[in-house]
């Protein structure tokens, strides 16, 4: 059997029966679930963070998984105490879950056992709280990791997202801007429009007149021409 297998039975068991272990009645033992829990099952340290409102409903519940397990299992075996400790303790009290007792004659039966090689209450506190130190020094490693992956996957894109809004706002601004130019360009447009078409009447009715009178000077010249030629010899 494996380090990791060896550990996972120590603390989790197959689900095989809804039956209680500790022989009350009602009053299920909380570390008999399934390796692979659902959202239902809590790890003994939570890692908090805030999401934002935008992502946050659709972030899942943690669930005890099999890869952190081997993880932290592994920081256990590592920093494994010589002699008879808290693991080995509950390696007792694990073997004494299918024998029809309540907790507290369990972990009296277990202790019995331990005293002769030396085991005492104090110890096993003292070693159960060593491995607790150790879990949470994982904790910490794996909080910096966390960070790590937040600045290297989020935050470098957050910083991105902050250029682009100052860009689209730089840009926004230019538009703003050229829109304002644009209507003025319109306005002077329509003020050349309007000024044409009046020069344009003025300068046609100018040139009417003049075509006129010129008409009316010539007419009257080809009359007398036409006089002088016949009443002139």
């Amino acid at each position: 059997m494996s380090v990791f297998k060896k550990l996972e039975s120590l603390f989790f068991v197959e689900d095989e029966s809804p039956k209680s272990t500790t022989g009350k009645k009602g009053k299920p033992d909380p570390l008999r679930v399934k390796t692979k829990q659902t959202s239902e099952a809590k790890p003994t340290i939570i890692t908090k963070n805030n999401p934002s409102a935008s992502t946050s409903e659709n972030i899942s519940e943690g669930k005890v998984t099999e890869k952190f397990m081997k993880v932290l299992f592994g920081a256990l075996e590592k920093n494994n105490l010589d002699g008879f400790d808290y693991l080995e303790f509950k390696k007792s009290l694990r073997k004494l879950e299918k024998m029809p007792m309540d907790e507290p004659t369990r972990f009296q039966s277990a202790f019995a056992m331990a005293s002769t090689m030396g085991a005492t209450p104090q110890n096993l506190a003292e070693t159960a709280e060593f491995y607790i130190s150790i879990l949470k020094k994982e904790e910490n490693k794996f909080q910096q990791a966390l960070a790590n992956q937040r600045q290297s996957q989020i935050g470098n894109k957050e910083a991105k997202m902050d250029d682009l809004d100052k860009i689209i706002q730089q840009k926004a601004g230019q538009i703003k801007k050229l829109t304002q130019e644009i209507e003025g360009h319109q306005q002077q447009k329509a003020k050349l429009e309007n000024e044409i078409s009046k020069s344009t009447i003025k300068v046609e009715s100018t040139k009417n007149d003049f075509v006129a009178t010129l008409n009316a000077l010539v007419t009257k010249i080809q009359t007398d021409l036409v006089n002088i030629k016949k009443h002139l010899k």
